[in-house]
């Protein structure tokens, strides 16, 4: 599986949480984790897709989590794109975002079986960064990064 992984391409854009800071410091006017996470996503992702081609588009499918839930992360991305982010507008993300749906674990896409893979590294390495974790040194090289090679804060960002 390690192999595999190393040998595909494909760019990796991961966004944690600290739940705690973050009801300290915003309290009652804080975001859902998730909606706030898929904001920070998208930017990332558009980033990428500009750095590829001006004229790439993409098709986001997000793992069915339950009625509510799908339907708070469908609002906010929604929001989103009506109203842009901080960093880019809503124009720009209609033009890069074609589709936005959601499937079921069970229907095994490939896409979402590799996010699967790659989200507990992406955890473990924000909530323990100084701890050496193989599986996240495997994926390391797939985070979408600046011309640096910094990943951090480009395809891996923790807030607050």
């Amino acid at each position: 599986m390690n192999l595999i992984i190393k040998n595909s391409k494909f760019k990796i854009m991961g966004v944690g949480i600290n739940k705690k800071e973050y009801i300290k410091r915003y309290g009652k006017s804080a975001k859902d984790p998730y909606a706030l996470s898929l904001s920070f996503i998208i930017e990332r992702l558009i980033f990428y897709l500009d750095e590829l081609n001006k004229e790439t588009e993409v098709e986001i499918i997000a793992e069915k989590r339950g009625g509510k839930e799908d339907k708070k992360l469908l609002s906010q991305f929604n929001s989103t794109l009506d109203l842009g982010t901080y960093y880019i507008s809503s124009d720009r993300l209609k033009k890069k975002i074609k589709k936005f749906e959601f499937k079921f674990k069970k229907d095994n896409i490939i896409g979402l079986q590799v996010a699967d893979l790659c989200a507990y590294p992406l955890a473990h390495h924000l909530l323990n960064s100084g701890e050496p974790y193989i599986p996240f040194r495997i994926i390391e090289e797939k985070i979408y990064c600046n011309k640096k090679g910094e990943y951090d804060g480009w395809g891996l960002k923790l807030f607050p």
